[in-house]
């Protein structure tokens, strides 16, 4: 795995469920996201219980500033999704740390593999963390609800 990205001094990585703000969650992915559009509140109060729920968060204030999320079997599969950084706090690698962050937390559980769908912006800040391409991505299928 590369290097970790350090975080500054002035943040903090939490994967404490407790400290997930879910209104500011749902306002960042409804403002930043296009995949979370039409999300509610309510489901993303769901989501949130039904993931491992990550953050990063100002010091001293304890203000959340980013979001993902890894839904997980626990044994054998993650899937981490909704990386999201609050555009005034974007360009300092805080998006790295908090996947690093997310990558250490679940390292002990011995994942044969975490996946994510990554954007065209950001799949480049993947692949230089040392993400690849799904091998045989013609393999994986999907059902979409009607």
């Amino acid at each position: 795995m590369p290097a970790s990205s350090p975080l500054p001094d002035t943040y903090e990585f939490s994967a404490d469920p407790d400290r997930i703000d879910v209104g500011r969650v749902h306002h960042l992915l409804a403002e930043h996201a296009y995949w979370a559009e039409g999300r509610t509140l309510e489901a993303q109060r769901a989501i949130v219980d039904a993931s491992r729920n990550y953050g990063l968060y100002t010091r001293p204030d304890g203000e959340q500033i980013a979001y993902a999320r890894a839904v997980t079997d626990g044994v054998t599969f993650a899937w981490l999704a909704d990386v999201i950084v609050e555009p005034a706090h974007r360009g300092r690698r805080l998006g790295h740390a908090l996947v690093d962050g997310i990558l250490e937390d679940l390292d002990p559980l011995g994942l044969k593999r975490i996946v994510l769908k990554a954007s065209a912006a950001g799949r480049p800040l993947y692949e230089r963390a040392g993400w690849t391409p799904l091998e045989g991505p013609d393999d994986w299928m999907e059902l979409r609800s009607r």
